[in-house]
């Protein structure tokens, strides 16, 4: 049973069912979307045009466009890749967590969440194809049939198991994205007028006509596909740090990174989801629907993990320390908590530690600003995070005659650019043709969260 008086209403407005839909539909149905819109589709398009040029530069060149040298072999490339990937476990682990927890706050931010989820693994997706230099060999690290021999596909490889989990993770995301919007697209088919576009949305429903068999079948679905997928949110991140793990490298040789990547991905993910949320509530005029309740709770979970983050922050310097390793102390003491990289790793610490805990106080997480501006530290500071994983231990290894530095180049910068271009396209054409809220699951949890009973 859910508590009112407890948990707040969920749905304001004393809403019925019809006004949901209403609400909810209003952006898709109509005429001309507004001018904001395509403001933002012009910018996005040309930072992706960008994007496309610095991948083209980089492809018909080589990598030797980029910053990277004998050393720092891993740059921006691997850097965006690993961050990227952290935003892509928002939707994932949002919605799927929280459906196997009963959590009903999810309902208004899943649908955003997992739009988010599937844009950010595509984005994340081209950076280790650009950073082989020759991007027409990609097809060596695809899991096909070893017909070759042991030559071609080295199923050791860190690489291959990447490609491996996130292939499946981007499937497994975009079937689960799917599934939970038939409904709605059953809705927008029989409301529509256009003939086109009672086709596509009828085609895209599946001819679903909301029979009781139809919905029970439909939230089993749902919810097999969450149990599946719920381990495969813990497995993609655990075997992206492999990468880092695997090898010997001072700073990167720890048992700490499966579930230290894991609980990184899932902070700068719902970082992302909060960023996301507060732009739409405030454009789309959703205010009634996507509350300051589930902001505070996003913004208390964001809290919990932030002192995790912390916790693991600690742990990595003290065993440096504890290991009696000179070459582990000299990477944590001498080249991130200060030296070189000093900037970026109080940067990291700063955003990722230090700033959220303001969340304890209510009346910040009440001021929808400060939300929104700690939401963006976050993100800047998770990306902080990856660079120092990669860049320190990498600039300084264990012969001083090959300690190297690493500035990234325009063209790494432009490829960057161009991917959150790319996401921004998605995002905009999602807000502009799918409804970004779930206007059945609002449906379900409508009379139960947003009356309060006498």
């Amino acid at each position: 049973m859910y508590n009112i008086g407890v948990r707040g209403i969920l749905v304001k407005g004393d809403k019925t069912y019809h006004q949901v839909t209403e609400d909810i539909l209003r952006p898709l149905e109509a005429k001309s979307p507004p001018k904001w819109w395509f403001l933002a589709m012009f910018i996005s398009t040309g930072m992706m045009v960008l994007g496309l040029w610095a991948i083209y530069v980089t492809v018909s060149t080589g990598i030797g466009t980029w910053g990277v040298n004998n050393n720092v072999a891993w740059g921006f490339g691997i850097i965006n890749f690993v961050w990227w990937i952290g935003i892509g476990h928002a939707g994932t682990a949002f919605s799927i967590f929280l459906l196997i927890m009963r959590q009903k706050w999810r309902t208004s931010i899943n649908r955003a969440a997992e739009a988010m989820t599937v844009v950010a693994v595509i984005c994340a997706g081209m950076f280790p194809m650009l950073h082989m230099g020759r991007i027409w060999n990609a097809f060596f690290i695809l899991p096909y049939w070893n017909t070759r021999g042991p030559i071609w596909d080295n199923f050791n490889s860190p690489l291959f198991w990447d490609v491996v989990a996130i292939s499946t993770y981007l499937m497994a995301s975009a079937v689960f994205w799917y599934i939970g919007m038939i409904p709605d697209f059953a809705n927008i088919r029989e409301r529509s007028i256009s003939k086109t576009k009672k086709a596509v949305y009828g085609f895209l429903s599946f001819g679903w006509v909301g029979t009781a068999r139809g919905w029970l079948r439909f939230e089993t679905a749902s919810l097999l596909l969450g149990g599946l997928a719920a381990p495969l949110v813990i497995a993609v991140h655990s075997i992206v740090s492999m990468d880092f793990a695997t090898s010997i490298m001072p700073g990167w040789h720890t048992t700490i990174f499966p579930p230290y990547f894991v609980v990184g991905a899932i902070f700068s993910g719902f970082g992302m989801v909060l960023t996301l949320m507060i732009i739409v509530r405030k454009v789309f005029k959703y205010q009634d629907y996507v509350t300051k309740g589930h902001l505070d709770a996003i913004a208390r979970i964001l809290t919990f993990i932030s002192l995790i983050m912390g916790t693991a922050y600690a742990t990595e310097l003290f065993i440096a320390w504890y290991s009696g390793t000179e070459y582990e102390m000299f990477t944590f003491m001498k080249n991130r908590v200060t030296g070189e990289y000093t900037v970026a790793f109080w940067t990291m610490i700063t955003c990722n530690t230090i700033i959220p805990q303001l969340f304890w106080f209510k009346k910040i997480r009440s001021n929808i600003t400060l939300v929104f501006i700690i939401s963006i530290f976050i993100n800047i500071g998770m990306w902080f995070e990856r660079y120092v994983i990669v860049v320190t231990s990498l600039s300084k290894d264990f012969l001083p005659s090959s300690w190297a530095t690493y500035e990234p180049t325009f063209i790494e910068a432009a490829i960057f650019i161009g991917t959150l271009g790319i996401f921004f396209l998605g995002i905009l054409l999602f807000f502009r043709y799918i409804p970004m809220i779930a206007i059945s699951e609002i449906k379900g949890i409508l009379k139960e969260t947003s009356i309060v009973k006498k």
